[in-house]
């Protein structure tokens, strides 16, 4: 399992330590701001001291990385390739690399910010701290999925799925919406991990569409009715292996784990939800170039090389990733359902916003 994880999000520094930084940035954002500011001093310092000559930087980027290490890094190394510019790379949660920039303001060292959740690129563009991305690489994926000034650019998506253990369900037991998992017949059978970064997207989904008094209600049987676990990757494989009937992941989660144990150990399967609903949200990653980029050049045609064909072919055929491509006829991973057969609901970026209302409601809810 440790392997797995270590294939997929970057996790430096102890599980606290990120979870203080994802609360800084995404739950109380406000109330917290002096804090995180305090917390990533020493590194803001550090950074500037360390800072590249004028000519290093033109030949050189810092990418503040969110996404997969292992694809991160493949892609970082083509591109050095393809443009002669060198890639240097600071992995991290996505929250907390977004509460270091807003902390860091105009001395970041990062020049490009790539990460696995839109409302994170929210939060920065709310605070004005991105650059517009060029109409070419923006042009690149379908505009729905951009940042709505054109702040940022969508490099994949992926989905929210149920996962379920396949000894103890069958899928025509399973329900035909998210909310259902909060009445009282599925007590003891849900797995979630509402601190994990991927949990807040689904809540703000169900904001959204039901507003926030439903949403309560929904996020307080959810606390009553499941197992709590720190991430997605923990979830999954408590699922796999039968501590728990059913879990709420991204769908990601699912196939990293079945391509590293194999169909023999494979005892779970994924569950889409359909029509429209909550369950089956449709959120993307996305990269962004910061107005402070010390190689703006640079930065903007990194954004260009992921959204490309080249990088996005590579990311689907990197049995890593298994997020669904969004430049026009690069395919999935085959495992993938067709992105085409998706049912998301009918929300916007915006309407999905920067999780922090969200947040609120998780601690309200007693879940954080």
């Amino acid at each position: 399992m440790q392997q797995m994880k270590n294939a997929g999000r970057a996790a430096p520094g102890s599980l606290n330590t990120i979870k203080t930084d994802f609360c800084n940035m995404a739950y109380s954002w406000f109330a917290t701001r002096l804090h995180a500011l305090g917390s990533v001093a020493a590194l803001s310092l550090t950074a500037l001291a360390t800072m590249p000559s004028s000519a290093a930087h033109a030949a050189s980027i810092t990418l503040y990385n969110a996404q997969h290490e292992q694809v991160v890094n493949l892609l970082a190394k083509d591109f050095e390739k393809q443009s002669g510019i060198s890639v240097k790379v600071r992995n991290g949660e996505g929250p907390a690399l977004a509460a270091q920039i807003v902390a860091e303001g105009a001395a970041s060292p990062a020049d490009v910010y790539f990460t696995e959740n839109s409302p994170e690129l929210m939060l920065l563009e709310e605070k004005g701290l991105l650059a517009k991305v060029g109409e070419t690489t923006l042009g690149a994926v379908p505009a729905r999925f951009n940042s709505p000034s054109g702040a940022w650019v969508a490099v994949t998506a992926r989905e929210s799925v149920l996962a379920y253990n396949t000894t103890k369900l069958q899928a025509s037991q399973l329900p035909a919406s998210l909310f259902d998992l909060a009445k009282p017949e599925w007590k003891g059978k849900l797995g979630i991990a509402p601190s994990d970064a991927d949990f807040l997207p689904l809540v703000s989904a169900v904001l959204a569409l039901k507003g926030e008094q439903q949403t309560l209600v929904w996020l307080k049987g959810l606390k009553a009715n499941s197992q709590i676990f720190d991430d997605d990757e923990g979830v999954i494989a408590a699922v796999n292996r039968g501590a728990v009937a059913t879990g709420l992941i991204n769908n990601y989660y699912w196939s990293r784990l079945h391509a590293e144990i194999g169909d023999a150990k494979t005892r779970s399967a994924i569950y889409h939800f359909g029509h429209g609903d909550a369950g089956a949200l449709v959120n993307v990653s996305g990269a962004a170039v910061l107005k402070s980029a010390h190689n703006a050049d640079g930065a903007q045609k990194f954004l260009a090389y992921l959204v490309g064909e080249r990088a996005q072919q590579l990311m689907a055929n990197s049995h890593v990733m298994f997020e669904y491509p969004l430049h026009a006829g690069v395919a999935p991973d085959p495992i993938l359902k067709p992105f085409a057969e998706l049912t998301p609901p009918t929300l916007t970026i915006q309407q999905l916003g920067d999780d922090s209302q969200a947040g609120k409601l998780l601690r309200q809810a007693g879940l954080l």
